[in-house]
């Protein structure tokens, strides 16, 4: 045990983390096991030990923070690890047959959760704080920024593949005056954004993207490229493609990383999003390639941050409210998720990406929207 400890004792220094030290980002270890399991099971056993009441931390966010600016987490990867990359390497994690069970195991856990969660239109994304106080006026400026970059015009028939709660889909309804087809893996999600959406054009479908063969004037995916996997980007694509009009614009907002992965951490793809992964800058060049025209690249990555941070303190705020429907075990996993993902992207390790796409570019030049 000593031995283990002082391994992971020298990993944290390096990253200029104390254990039962008093700083913010400092740990606090609760159950000596922690160290065996950290050098055993990697990221797995960290996120499962913080479960389980090993160890706290006064500023998850501070920690992740921390460790993603100095690589520490790397040097607890071991054989365990290669073998979750090498099973994303052989079989195609996000095929049809597995598409439905990231919103079996994710978005259907509770839509109460999300609800006292997130802001009053229920967008489960990065938000837009460009001059904004709070986050519903963030929300609905990251809504407004995407109309205003597909040029929404009234009567215009739209596609949001990944619809959510139909947040996307009822704003521009009301605000524009399109028609909206929404679709979603989840059930949950589904029937609460028919009531949400309930007499607007919006109709929202619970059905596979590939399962799509319909024209539309203009098409949206927002976080939910996320749950594609890159053995499935062409398809994506592809069928992007072949639903969009020819003047028409595509745009795809998404979680983007710095490097190209096959999958996700072994922690979050147990316990918050099973079959997902992070696309590249050239993961997503090499999709597009041949079947469409870049018109605008923006990064929004710097406000995901504060996002997460502001549904964590709706979460732990709320969570009175909802707490009779879950345990300890799963605030505390969910406090992980939200925290560490916060660290992340203030590490700069994540971005997010709203990629504004044409078939054949737009004629004369594309006016890009901030």
């Amino acid at each position: 045990m000593s031995a283990a400890k002082d391994i992971v004792q020298q990993i944290l220094a390096d990253a200029d983390i104390s254990i039962n030290g008093s700083g913010p980002r400092d740990i606090v270890v609760h159950d000596e096991r922690l160290y065996q399991r950290v050098l055993t099971d990697g990221s797995l056993g960290l996120g499962e030990a913080y479960m389980d009441g090993w160890w706290d931390c006064r500023c998850l966010d501070e920690l992740f923070c921390r460790i993603m600016q100095t690589n520490a987490e790397e040097k607890t990867r071991n054989w365990k690890y290669a073998l979750h990359v090498l099973k994303a390497r052989v079989f195609n994690l996000s095929s049809k047959s597995r598409s439905f069970e990231v919103g079996e195991k994710h978005y259907d856990i509770g839509n109460e959760l999300y609800r006292n969660m997130l802001d009053k239109r229920m967008v489960y994304s990065c938000a837009y704080w460009k001059d904004k106080g709070s986050l519903d006026e963030a929300q609905e400026a990251k809504l407004d920024l995407i109309c205003r970059k597909l040029g929404l015009k009234a009567g215009d028939r739209i596609l949001d593949i990944g619809c959510g709660w139909g947040s996307f889909a009822g704003y521009a309804a009301e605000k524009y005056g399109v028609k909206v087809v929404g679709i979603s893996v989840s059930n949950e999600q589904v029937s609460l954004g028919k009531e949400l959406c309930c007499g607007q054009s919006v109709d929202l479908r619970l059905q596979d993207y590939r399962d799509l063969n319909e024209k539309f004037d203009h098409i949206v995916s927002v976080g939910m490229f996320e749950h594609v996997g890159y053995k499935n980007y062409r398809t994506f694509m592809t069928t992007v493609n072949r639903c969009l009009k020819d003047d028409g614009l595509f745009l795809l907002h998404t979680i983007g990383n710095n490097i190209s992965s096959v999958t996700t951490d072994p922690w979050i793809y147990k316990y918050i999003f099973p079959n997902s992964m992070i696309p590249s800058m050239a993961q997503i060049s090499a999709a597009v390639e041949g079947l469409f025209v870049m018109e605008d690249w923006h990064n929004l990555g710097i406000y995901y941050d504060r996002t997460l941070t502001a549904w964590f303190r709706n979460f732990g705020e709320n969570w009175n409210k909802i707490e009779a429907l879950y345990d300890d075990r799963f605030f505390r996993m969910w406090k992980y998720y939200l925290l560490s993902s916060a660290g992340l992207f203030r590490a700069r390790q994540l971005n997010v990406w709203q990629i504004v796409l044409s078939k054949k570019g737009v004629p004369g030049t594309y006016q890009p929207v901030r």
